[in-house]
């Protein structure tokens, strides 16, 4: 587990990090991109999930943004 303190002016912009950051990182195999979540600082026990986090067919997880709209795509969908 790899804590990375940020500053940013909301949720929406700490996720959008977070997204560019994931998937600036996935050619990493170390790396699953797909468990980052986001927290505030003083309420680290409150995490926000980064990507979805239904898990697809093959054990793994649905790459699109949390709360996405439709239907759920696998890590190595184009």
């Amino acid at each position: 587990m790899i804590h990375l303190p940020v500053t940013v002016a909301d949720l929406a912009g700490a996720l959008d990090l977070a997204r560019t950051i994931a998937r600036s990182l996935a050619s990493t195999p170390q790396v699953d991109v797909t468990g980052a979540t986001v927290s505030a600082e003083d309420a680290q026990h409150v995490r926000h999930w980064v990507f979805c986090d239904r898990i697809m067919p093959g054990r793994r997880r649905c790459a699109r943004p949390a709360d996405h709209r439709g239907p759920c795509l696998p890590t190595d969908a184009p």
